[in-house]
C-alpha cells in the first residue's frame, strides 16, 4: 500500500508537466479552417438530401389514414433508383405492388399565372407493367385475383362512385375531372374488362380511394418519374388541408407563429418515427 501511494505522488509532477506541455503546444484553429469545416458539413448534408434522402410534407388527405395532412416524411431516394456503378454496395430493387412511393406527377398542373407546374405526389403503387387491373365495387382485381387491402378506404353504399369503384368499365365524361389525354388513351388500353399496364409504366391510387386524384384520372406513372419510398414520419403537426393552398409572406409568417405557439399541443406525438407501410 505504501509503495502504491508513493508511486502516485511521484508521478503527479510529471503528469502536470506533460499537461502543461500539451497546452503550450496547442495550435489555435484559423478562421479559414473553421470555414472549411462548416463547408464540409454543408456539402455532406446537401449530398444526403439530394441523392440519399429527402424531406417531404403531406399537403392533402388522399392517403388517409396511412398518411395525414401535416406528416413530414423522410424519403429513401436510393432503393428504387436505377442501379449505378459508383455505389455497388447499395441495395436496389424495382418498385413493387403495395409500395407507398413518391413520384413526379406525369401531367402538370397550372399555377396562378397559367404556367405548367409539375408536382411531387405520394400514392400507393397498385399495378406494375404487364398487370391486368379493374375494380368491382371498390375491390381491386389484378390478373383475376381480388386484392386484400386493409389500408384502403372501403366502399359503402354511401360513398360509392360508379367511375371510381367500377374502373375502367364506366366511360368517362367531361365532368369527371380526368385529363383529356387520358380520356383519349384509356379506351385503347382496355382488354375485355381490364386495363393493361404498359411496359415501363405503373398504376397509382390513394388509400383514401374516394378522395384521391390518381391514375384513374390522369393515367400511368413512368418508371423515370418514381423518386423514392417514404421510410418514416419524423414529425407530424395538425394542419388543415387548406393551409398548403395559401401563399404569400403574411400567410407563411402567420402559420409559423401558429406552429411556434402550439408546437407541443399540435404535434401528433404518437406518429413520431412512425414507419410507413
Amino acid at each position: 500500500m505504501k509503495e502504491g501511494t508513493a508511486k502516485k505522488r511521484s508521478s503527479s509532477p510529471a503528469a502536470e508537466s506533460g499537461a502543461a506541455d500539451v497546452t503550450h503546444d496547442r495550435v489555435e484553429e484559423t478562421p479559414f479552417e473553421a470555414l472549411a469545416g462548416i463547408c464540409n458539413v454543408l456539402v455532406i448534408g446537401l449530398f444526403i438530401l439530394t441523392f440519399l434522402a429527402q424531406n417531404f410534407v403531406i399537403p392533402s388527405g388522399s392517403m388517409e389514414n396511412t398518411l395525414l395532412v401535416g406528416d413530414h416524411l423522410l424519403v429513401d431516394r436510393i432503393t428504387l433508383a436505377p442501379p449505378t456503378g459508383w455505389m455497388p454496395l447499395v441495395h436496389y430493387r424495382e418498385p413493387r405492388r403495395g409500395d407507398v412511393v413518391v413520384f413526379l406527377k406525369p401531367v402538370p398542373d397550372l399555377d396562378a399565372n397559367g404556367q405548367p407546374q409539375y408536382l411531387f405526389l405520394v400514392k400507393r403503387l397498385i399495378a406494375i407493367p404487364g398487370d391486368h387491373i379493374h375494380l368491382r365495387n371498390g375491390v381491386v382485381i389484378i390478373n383475376g385475383v381480388a386484392q386484400d387491402e386493409p389500408h384502403a378506404q372501403p366502399t359503402t353504399p354511401e360513398n360509392y362512385r360508379e367511375y371510381l369503384d367500377d374502373f375502367p368499365s364506366v366511360p368517362m365524361t367531361p365532368d369527371m375531372g380526368a385529363t383529356e389525354a387520358w380520356s383519349v388513351a384509356l379506351p385503347n388500353l382496355i382488354q375485355g374488362a381490364d386495363l393493361v399496364v404498359p411496359n415501363g409504366m405503373y398504376f397509382m391510387m390513394g388509400d383514401n380511394r374516394h378522395n384521391s386524384l390518381d391514375s384513374r384520372y390522369w393515367g400511368f406513372v413512368p418508371r423515370a418519374n418514381i423518386v423514392g419510398r417514404p421510410l418514416f414520419n419524423y414529425w407530424s403537426f395538425e394542419t388543415p388541408e387548406s393551409e398548403y393552398e395559401r401563399t404569400g409572406l403574411t400567410s407563411n409568417a402567420a402559420w409559423l407563429a401558429h406552429v411556434a405557439l402550439h408546437f407541443f399541443t399540435g404535434t401528433r406525438w404518437s406518429r413520431t418515427l412512425h414507419v410507413i407501410r
